[in-house]
């Protein structure tokens, strides 16, 4: 029996923070390491982040923090295939052959484009203002990134299914027209993600400016953390769980009986500021383990390198036989 492939990409802008470890990173990677019936794949998509992000200094410094934060935090590049997007050139060619697989009006319902059309004609401004071919096209990238490798599972949150659902469309039609040749991948949803609240109690998110950075000195990080936002309850006054984005944080780090003995502090009184202590130490006990193997591969950027190439040499192994045979079923063959 083929192995199960599980494919998970991570767009190089920006440094992960809280969230991104919680809701993507950790578990992502106790996945790959319980799964020894399962294959796993991470790759940087860098050629996804130039669709947002203008600035060529941002794409590079952030591909090595992500690709370091990874690493630190567990990823065995031993036991899965980690490389970066832009080093499998095979998977620019497949997404030209799916985009001539592709129908317009499939790209035209895609969430994205619809917001930004949306936004657009609310302003009063023609439909397609400032939409470039990277924002509308990207589910077909994001497709060939799937179906080069036949991942059968996609893990992603509810509002990423769609882009599933296209890629399920597009190599459908290819197989049809061109006889089996792509697996149909399915969306991985975890219904048991925690999405992390940030310092104001919404999703903590870069755009809301309500993160807190992943790997920190213990100094910095009590500062942040003292910028959760509190009620004005005193020491001595019962608190509940719901009343600050502070117990939200202590949860997604700590065990069930602990978080229920911190909940039982807050009904008791404990102060704020007390609390904040606890959930600053708390983050430490878990990310201070990997901040010294994180500022190492920052320091030596050349180790994230060779362990990127080494995944992007297994990596095109796979990709090179599966062009080889979508080259081949389309009529691009040796004469």
């Amino acid at each position: 029996m083929t192995a199960q492939r599980v494919l998970t990409g991570i767009t190089t802008t920006g440094t992960p923070h809280l969230g991104n470890y919680v809701g993507a990173i950790r578990p992502a990677i106790r996945a790959a390491a319980t799964r020894p019936d399962s294959e796993s794949y991470f790759f940087l998509a860098d050629y996804h982040g130039i669709i947002k992000c203008r600035d060529p200094q941002q794409i590079h410094e952030s591909t090595r923090a992500i690709a370091a934060t990874w690493l630190a935090c567990g990823l065995d590049p031993e036991r899965t295939v980690f490389y970066r997007q832009s080093d499998i050139p095979e998977i620019l060619e497949l997404n030209w052959i799916l985009s001539c697989m592709t129908a317009k009006g499939l790209m035209n319902r895609a969430h994205a484009y619809k917001s930004a059309v949306d936004n657009n004609l609310a302003a009063g401004n023609d439909a397609d203002y400032q939409v470039d071919m990277g924002l509308y096209s990207y589910p077909v990238l994001m497709t060939a990134d799937i179906l080069m490798f036949n991942a059968h599972s996609v893990p992603v949150g509810r509002d990423q299914i769609q882009h599933i659902e296209m890629a399920q469309d597009i190599a459908q039609r290819f197989n049809h027209h061109y006889g089996e040749t792509f697996v149909l991948p399915q969306a991985e949803v975890d219904e048991n993600v925690q999405l992390l609240v940030g310092l104001d109690g919404r999703k903590m998110s870069k755009s809301y400016g309500n993160t807190i950075a992943l790997f920190q000195t213990p100094k910095q990080r009590q500062k942040a953390v003292n910028k959760i936002l509190t009620n004005m309850k005193e020491p001595g006054e019962p608190k509940g769980t719901d009343e600050s984005p502070l117990f939200a944080i202590y949860q997604a780090f700590a065990t069930p009986a602990e978080t229920a003995a911190f909940a039982d502090a807050l009904a008791q009184g404990l102060a704020w500021g007390e609390a904040k202590k606890m959930l600053s130490a708390k983050i430490g006990e878990e990310l201070d383990p990997f901040t010294e193997k994180y500022e190492h591969l920052l320091a030596h950027p050349q180790q994230i390198e060779d362990i990127l190439q080494a995944g992007a040499a297994k990596a095109r192994v796979q990709a090179r036989a599966l062009l080889d045979k979508a080259r081949y079923a389309v009529g691009i063959r040796a004469l």
